[in-house]
């Protein structure tokens, strides 16, 4: 297991009434990225909150780095970072002096610290900014601070749950391109995120939470094979049609082929030759389309399948 940096065993966790963990376990190898994904209050932010020693769970156990998170929080927290879902940042610090004061907390020393503030504000665009103070910030930029100070001590082990909400596109792909830097050297990070596009690019791993529990796992290829792969969706000329089509082409899926207005999905057993062979059939049965393409089945199409509706921003557990 020396290769696990996360490892997670039955966890539990209730608040009141309410069970937030129903006995979750997964895993997150070494110089990987673990994406969590759920619905609203499945569980992820609990889950992170614990691995991240803010949390005791109630029962099952996890270890980060090699270290309990109850036994051994105090050392575990030399080892790890966290940006949660709102920036907490000191405004009535500047940029610099928050990532300074971070640097300071995990002993760093004072010229290594402003080293690394500098570093930071570089790299996530802030390095005009970083002599104002904080409460001058828009909140992107305030996001981009919080998650700088999360990288200062260049944890082994990164929490970020919903790392890019609020930030601009061209921030987005900036922090995307930091989180993949930090994972070529040798980092470890557990991801949350409302944004599916943001998991299929930088997850090697993903667990599905719903209801407090692992509903699926898998690498992102794997999830949306299950769902169904690749598919054929064609709209109709005349959606009166359907039937006639969908019977022209049932013998290119094993799936459930279904109509949404005039558009037709399809589900494919074989890409290869699928929309020559489709056109051919739908031709032979007079079913006149206005167009016709094969889509791959993306992360948005695995969540739907697995908890019945589209994904959310994550709220409050």
């Amino acid at each position: 297991m020396d290769q696990d940096a996360i490892v997670v065993d039955g966890l539990e966790k209730s608040y009141g009434s309410v069970r937030a963990l129903c006995g979750v376990s997964f895993g997150a190898r070494t110089g990987t990225v673990l994406g969590l994904l759920g619905p609203n209050g499945a569980g992820k932010t609990t889950a992170v909150r614990i691995l991240a020693t803010l949390l005791a769970p109630d029962a099952g156990t996890a270890r980060v780095a090699g270290l309990d998170v109850v036994a051994d929080a105090a050392a575990l927290r030399a080892k790890i970072g966290l940006a949660g879902q709102y920036a907490a940042v000191d405004e009535n610090l500047t940029g610099a002096e928050n990532l300074e004061m971070v640097g300071r907390l995990y002993h760093l020393g004072g010229a290594v610290a402003r080293n690394r503030a500098r570093e930071l504000l570089d790299e996530f665009g802030l390095s005009d900014a970083g002599g104002r103070l904080v409460r001058t910030y828009s909140g992107g930029m305030r996001r981009r601070l919080d998650l700088a100070a999360a990288m200062v001590a260049r944890p082994a082990v990164l929490f970020l749950d919903e790392p890019t909400t609020g930030i601009d596109p061209r921030s987005r792909i900036a922090l995307w391109a930091t989180i993949e830097g930090l994972v070529s050297g040798g980092a470890t990070v557990l991801l949350t995120t409302q944004y599916l596009d943001e998991a299929d690019r930088l997850a090697d791993q993903l667990a599905v939470i719903d209801h407090g529990r692992v509903i699926a796992e898998g690498t992102p290829a794997e999830l949306k094979a299950e769902t169904g792969g690749e598919r054929l969706e064609l709209r109709l000329a005349d959606r009166t049609s359907g039937a006639d089509a969908l019977e022209a082409l049932a013998p290119l899926t094993d799936g459930s082929p279904r109509a949404e207005g005039a558009v037709l999905i399809v589900p494919l057993r074989q890409r290869a030759g699928a929309v020559v062979e489709a056109v051919r059939r739908l031709d032979q049965a007079g079913v006149a389309v206005d167009d016709l393409a094969v889509v791959t089945a993306t992360l948005d199409d695995v969540f739907l399948q697995l908890t019945g509706h589209a994904a959310e921003g994550e709220e409050a557990e």
